[in-house]
C-alpha cells in the first residue's frame, strides 16, 4: 500500500482559500504542495519550502497527484486543460463558470476524475444526502431553503442553497428560497419540510472558513486512483 504524501498543486493560491490550503496543507503529513500558483509572477519562487508559479508558467509546474483550483473564471480553463493533459484529478471551487465551461467539464469527466462544487463543506454534502431522503419520503410537503451570509456576498441565493434545493427537487419537490446578508455570517442553511401539523428543519452553520479548505483536500486526497468521472463531495465522504 502506497502511503507516501499526495501531492498537490493549488491554483489560485494568492486567494483566500488558496491561501488556507497552504496552510492546511502544511499541517497534513498525507499532503504536500508541489507547487503554488498564482495569477502575478510571484515576489519569492519558494516560500515555506512550496515552489511558486505565475499562471503563465503553470505547463512548466512539477508532476502532482492532484490539483485544487479556487481562482477565477478566466483562469480555469488553463488548469483544466492540465490536468487532462496529465491525466490527474481537478478539485475546483471556482464559481461564475460559463455554460462552456461547463460543457468541458464534462467532456473532461470523461478522461479524469473531478469535482466541481459551490460548498467543500463535508456537513453540508451530508446534509444535501439528507435532503434528498426527506424529499423523497415526504411527498406532498412544503420545502423551503432559508439561508444567510454576511453582507459582503452578493449572490442570493448562494450557491450552496441552489445545490440543496436540487437535493430536494429530485423528488420532484417545489423548493422556496429565503436570503439574509448580516455582519460576518460564515454561512447558514436550514432546511425545512412542512406538513400538516409537522415540520422538520435541517440546519448546517459553518462557523469558520476552514471548513471548506479541509473538505476541498479530503476530495483531492480520495480522488486520487479513482477512475475518470464527475463525481460530488458526498460520493467522497468515505
Amino acid at each position: 500500500m502506497d502511503t507516501s504524501p499526495t501531492r498537490l498543486l493549488i491554483h489560485g493560491a494568492s486567494g483566500r482559500m488558496g491561501q488556507a490550503l497552504l496552510r492546511l496543507a502544511a499541517e497534513q503529513p498525507a499532503c504536500t504542495v508541489v507547487a503554488a500558483v498564482t495569477r502575478r509572477a510571484p515576489a519569492q519562487r519558494v516560500v515555506d519550502g512550496v515552489p511558486h508559479f505565475a499562471a503563465t508558467e503553470l505547463g512548466s509546474v512539477p508532476a502532482f497527484d492532484a490539483a485544487i483550483d479556487f481562482s477565477l473564471p478566466e483562469g480555469f480553463d488553463a488548469v483544466l486543460a492540465l490536468c487532462v493533459d496529465r491525466g490527474s484529478p481537478l478539485v475546483s471551487g471556482t464559481t461564475g463558470i460559463d455554460a462552456a465551461q461547463q460543457d468541458a467539464l464534462a467532456t473532461a469527466a470523461t478522461r479524469i476524475p473531478l469535482v466541481w462544487a459551490s460548498n467543500f463543506s463535508l456537513g453540508v454534502a451530508v446534509l444535501a444526502e439528507l435532503v434528498e431522503r426527506a424529499a423523497a419520503a415526504l411527498p406532498g410537503w412544503d420545502v423551503d431553503i432559508v439561508e444567510s451570509h454576511h453582507v459582503h456576498k452578493k449572490d442570493a441565493p448562494s450557491g450552496t442553497a441552489l445545490t440543496l434545493g436540487q437535493a430536494a427537487g429530485s423528488a420532484g419537490q417545489a423548493v422556496r428560497y429565503a436570503s439574509l446578508r448580516a455582519g460576518d455570517i460564515v454561512g447558514e442553511h436550514t432546511v425545512q419540510f412542512t406538513g400538516l401539523g409537522e415540520r422538520i428543519e435541517l440546519t448546517h452553520r459553518a462557523t469558520h472558513r476552514d471548513i471548506f479548505a479541509r473538505g476541498a483536500l479530503h476530495v483531492a486526497r480520495s480522488l486520487v486512483g479513482r477512475p475518470p468521472g464527475a463525481y460530488r463531495v458526498r460520493d467522497l465522504l468515505d
